[in-house]
């Protein structure tokens, strides 16, 4: 299989296990309409897709680095959707919250296993991992519609069709999968990478990566309502601007990716996340219909660093690639939803305008830590790999430093 290809598949994969991930944030309206939830009700729905998400998407990771586990694709990916599916058909919130959490679990084991599989495929390459983290992106813009559209039309007791998107991303990984363990029966293999591991720098980088998740999972939560409340109480509104959060994400990725091939990553993102503090500020502040605007600029901000956070955490943590990423792509969603009940409650107590001003603060505390960390240079592999490598398993490059 070619790279073109593996990453192809992956990127379409992630994007429908993303779509699952997103669709959790996109049912806090309904909930809240349907169920006559408060803010900080709806958004334990958030919390329980996260919670359990970022405490064992570590552990995963750190699985996989001691044992490739490419069967977790595909069925990470129907775990992902059975929970969004069955979220609606109970009317007990303990019960939703479950079944929302399961989701969250799935989640949580197909992002390391994915991202590490994805550097293989990538060679390297900033740009690929840019195709790569773009499809979980669009996957997210796609939640909002595909949720409006299934549950707004008929309740939610019509869940289960957001399940659907699983089938097909499972079906995707097979190939990847399939030329896996391909590799491994010819008996393709590299060295393992060289290099020191620089932890201070990594957790550097992971706290720079939790403050933009509290941004990026508190807007994402609140967004659609707070557009609804400024624009006349529109669904269409809060739809809209939600959507647009999501489709800036996917830009932003592709445009970090061409940045990143240009200058160094830290460079690019110390600049997107000043941009990011100016857009949340306009987000808040700004009235009217100009909203839009300033909510597309948040996500391009919020995304430029995303795949360039996964890469930079990989060659901080060379040894221990599966962690770096398990960390550092979970942690981009995950942690921020802790962060969401304190916003609804707040919220609550005061209103939506008070509970997302100090968001603003979030991309300014990750610029800071940015300042502090390095340009690392990429590990390499003590053997060449095959000309013929791809996004399977063995076949790895230098700059990708991973191992079958």
């Amino acid at each position: 299989m070619r790279r073109n290809s593996s990453i192809v598949l992956l990127s379409l994969g992630h994007a429908c296990v993303d779509v699952h991930q997103g669709a959790a944030a996109a049912l806090v309206p309904f909930f809240a309409a349907e169920r006559a939830y408060t803010y900080a009700v709806a958004s334990g729905v958030v919390l329980a897709a996260s919670l359990l998400s970022s405490v064992v998407q570590p552990v995963f990771g750190a699985l996989t680095d001691r044992w490739p586990m490419p069967w977790l694709l595909p069925a990470a990916t129907l775990l992902s959707g059975a929970g969004i599916g069955v979220s609606g058909l109970s009317g007990s919130y303990a019960l939703t919250l479950v079944c929302v959490a399961v989701s969250g679990l799935g989640v949580a084991a197909y992002h390391p296993e994915s991202a590490r599989v994805a550097r293989i495929a990538a060679r390297g390459s900033h740009r690929a991992m840019g195709w790569f983290s773009t499809g979980g992106n669009i996957g997210f813009a796609l939640a909002p519609l595909m949720v409006g559209t299934v549950v707004g039309a008929g309740g939610l007791h019509r869940t289960p069709l957001l399940a659907l998107p699983a089938l097909a991303g499972a079906a995707m990984c097979l190939p990847v999968v399939h030329a896996l363990r391909r590799e491994r029966a010819g008996g393709s293999h590299t060295a393992p990478p060289t290099g020191n591991d620089d932890v201070p720098s990594f957790l550097k980088l992971s706290l720079a990566v939790v403050f933009r998740s509290i941004a990026f999972v508190g807007l994402s939560t609140f967004i659609s309502l707070y557009a609804r409340q400024r624009l006349g109480g529109s669904a269409a509104a809060g739809t809209a601007a939600l959507s647009v959060f999501y489709l800036g994400g996917a830009v932003g990725s592709v445009l970090g990716g061409s940045l990143a091939s240009r200058w160094d990553r830290v460079r690019v993102s110390r600049c997107s996340y000043v941009l990011t503090a100016v857009a949340v500020t306009g987000v808040v502040w700004v009235p009217g219909p100009a909203i839009h605007v300033f909510v597309a600029l948040a996500s391009v901000g919020l995304y430029v660093p995303f795949s360039l956070q996964v890469t930079l955490g990989q060659d901080y943590l060379p040894s221990r690639v599966g962690t770096a990423s398990g960390i550092t792509l979970g942690l981009t969603v995950s942690i921020g939803g802790l962060a969401a009940p304190a916003l609804g409650a707040l919220a609550d107590a005061t209103s939506l305008r008070t509970a997302l001003a100090p968001l603003a603060l979030m991309p300014l505390l990750s610029w800071l830590l940015f300042r502090a960390l390095p340009e690392p240079a990429a590990p390499k592999a003590s053997a060449p790999p095959p000309a013929a490598g791809d996004g399977g398993g063995a076949a790895v490059s230098p700059a990708a430093g991973e191992r079958s």
